[in-house]
């Protein structure tokens, strides 16, 4: 009888046991899911709001075409060709190595630069009891491959090369509404003149509105606080709309600036924001994404079967 007796308590001993700390697990990860804040949905959708980069960083695995162009018309008589008088395009690649690291690179064929870049996403807007917003650092490098008119200037790589340095701030201010405050640091191994800067200090303001759909309006806007002194530059402004169809990604504007790598138009675009020639110009951009990660998996499925 006790033999008996010590096993029917040890086992009831056993089962209560057992069956509180189940319930202490199940109400910890409970309260964990309560507790996890969901993810604010894609603050910009575009890797760029209109001339210049978002907070935003492509999945891993995904790469981007990207093709970039400006039209305008030049003041002199005569000079109208077929629809524009000047064209610039510039053609890039982008490839999420993480889902939080992207790089990239292109080349533009107006002022002939070539550059590269890498965009880190640190913090993602979380919601009201989350981060309050998003930061992504933005680090490009750029290299001049114009010719240079000055026998004085050394030819060599090191004075051909910019660097940019942004620390991109976004929040989701509503459904529909999105704002960026971009501070940047722009370093220029060539300088123009001797009174020319090499360091520049600039902040960009960016802003989205859903208007519908997959449609929304875009605007930009950068600033330099200690702007180029051998010729005159105006601040970078842009607006325009861009339009979401799945893969494909249009962005059509209205800006100021020829240049299309971070380092031209912050510094020195020489063009004010008018409906004179050249100061207004047409901006068209196009993304196509290839989810190359998921096409991997379908083939490896496929090889599988």
């Amino acid at each position: 009888m006790k033999t008996k007796t010590i096993f029917t308590l040890a086992f009831v001993l056993l089962t209560t046991v057992h069956s509180s700390f189940s319930q202490d697990l199940l109400g910890i990860l409970e309260s964990e899911e309560q507790n996890e804040v969901p993810f604010i949905p894609a603050t910009f959708k575009m890797t760029r709001i209109t001339v210049g980069h978002s907070t935003e960083v492509r999945g891993k695995g995904i790469l981007e075409l990207f093709v970039a162009n400006r039209f305008w018309n030049t003041p002199a008589e005569r000079s109208q060709s077929f629809v524009v008088d000047r064209m610039s395009s510039r053609i890039a690649l982008e490839y999420g190595i993480t889902d939080k690291l992207t790089l990239g690179a292109g080349a533009t064929t107006f002022d002939g630069l070539f550059d590269a870049h890498l965009k880190y996403r640190m913090l993602q807007h979380a919601g009201e009891k989350g981060r309050p917003f998003s930061m992504t650092l933005f680090q490009n490098m750029s290299y001049n491959s114009s010719p240079i008119a000055s026998e004085a200037i050394a030819d060599d790589f090191s004075e051909r090369a910019a660097f940019t340095s942004q620390l991109l701030l976004s929040k989701k201010v509503s459904k529909d509404f999105s704002l960026q405050v971009s501070p940047t640091y722009i370093h220029k191994t060539l300088a123009l003149a001797e009174d020319d800067p090499k360091n520049f200090f600039a902040v960009g303001l960016g802003a989205r509105y859903k208007l519908g759909g997959h449609l929304s309006l875009v605007s930009e806007y950068y600033h330099t606080f200690n702007p180029i002194e051998s010729f005159e530059t105006f601040d970078t402004f842009a607006i325009g709309a861009n339009w979401e169809l799945g893969d494909i990604m249009l962005q059509f504007m209205l800006t100021n600036a020829v240049n299309m790598v971070e380092d031209a138009f912050i510094a020195q675009t020489r063009n004010n924001f008018n409906f004179r020639n050249p100061n207004l110009n047409f901006g068209f951009n196009a993304t196509y994404v290839f989810h190359l990660k998921n096409k991997l998996k379908k083939r490896k499925s496929r090889g599988s079967k």
